[in-house]
């Protein structure tokens, strides 16, 4: 039996196998997709500490050989469901036999919300974002828009606007869904202008990189080009916990409901990354997450010992 299985292989699951690694436990990391989750397909990363302006793919390869060179071992597979017999969890897979561990660490993460339009896929880490908080320092007095009309839309907008020469809200209603007063105010910021009753629909470029967004009214159905340098998609994210949601421990959004310390309601499982329940979510969030689980699940197994 395992001491532990790491469920996702982003900065969370890779910071939690290395530090699994030097605790000498018994574990597994299994991976669906590329290591590194989201970064492996970001651009350039500019607010991890000493490594400025590191290329995604790069940092995800650089998490990965850490990882492996500290003696983590990974396998191939995706997670259909867990079950909890109190000290044993059962892991099942698609594909292969169930793996049997003490503890688990769900690191599987959220991804954003696509619009699906075209030039969007295309043009991601060259002028398409979805976090103003990694990217927005790139864009620096440019034109950029945001796309969404929810808190989140408006936090990013907010903070774009102290970076951006001008922001344009893009929302399909009249009105913004976010909170009122926050609303209030980031409207009031003399470069931030709003785009009601509208939708995008194609992200255009130039050289490689955005150069514009195709802008219809959703009213009267007319088009028109608006040039940004930046699209900022706020339109939320999914969190990948499809597999967790028969254990209780899901929110009505689908994050999975844990403490700083990782723990869920159910003991023996822990929840690290971004599809914890958590106000910033960010590679050093998730990385420091893996860490904190790992001494979650040192202490869980100690328990056991005893």
């Amino acid at each position: 039996m395992l001491d532990l299985v790491i469920i996702g292989a982003g900065p969370a699951g890779l910071t939690a196998a290395i530090y699994a690694a030097r605790a000498q436990m018994n574990a597994v990391i299994i991976e669906n997709h590329i290591a590194g989750g989201q970064i492996a397909t970001t651009g350039a990363v500019d607010n991890y500490p000493g490594m400025p302006g590191v290329q995604g793919l790069v940092m995800a390869e650089q998490f990965r050989t850490h990882a492996e060179q500290m003696g983590a071992h990974f396998q191939r597979g995706q997670v259909t469901g867990i079950e909890n017999s109190g000290t044993v969890k059962k892991i099942l897979l698609a594909d292969g036999e169930p793996l049997t561990t003490k503890a688990v660490i769900a690191a599987t993460g959220a991804v954003p919300r696509s619009l699906g339009m075209p030039g969007e896929e295309a043009l991601r880490g060259n002028g398409v974002s979805y976090c103003a908080m990694c990217d927005g320092a790139f864009f620096y007095g440019k034109r950029v828009c945001v796309v969404g009309g929810g808190d989140t839309a408006v936090e990013d907008a907010f903070s774009l606007s102290r970076q951006a020469s001008e922001v344009i809200l893009i929302h399909r209603r009249d009105s913004l869904r976010a909170q009122k007063a926050h609303a209030a105010r980031v409207l009031g910021i003399p470069n931030v202008s709003a785009r009601w009753n509208a939708v995008v629909t194609e992200i255009l470029s130039e050289g490689g990189r955005v150069s514009g967004v195709r802008v219809q009214d959703v009213k009267n159905h007319k088009e028109e080009i608006l040039p940004v340098d930046g699209v900022f998609i706020a339109v939320g994210m999914a969190p990948e916990t499809g597999f967790l949601r028969p254990l209780g421990i899901v929110d009505e959004y689908g994050y999975v409901q844990a403490g700083e310390d990782c723990r869920t309601a159910v003991p023996g499982l822990f929840a690290a990354g971004d599809l914890r329940r958590k106000a910033v979510r960010q590679i050093v969030t998730a990385a420091a997450d893996g860490a904190s689980a790992i001494r979650s699940v040192q202490a869980y197994l100690e328990l056991l010992e005893i």
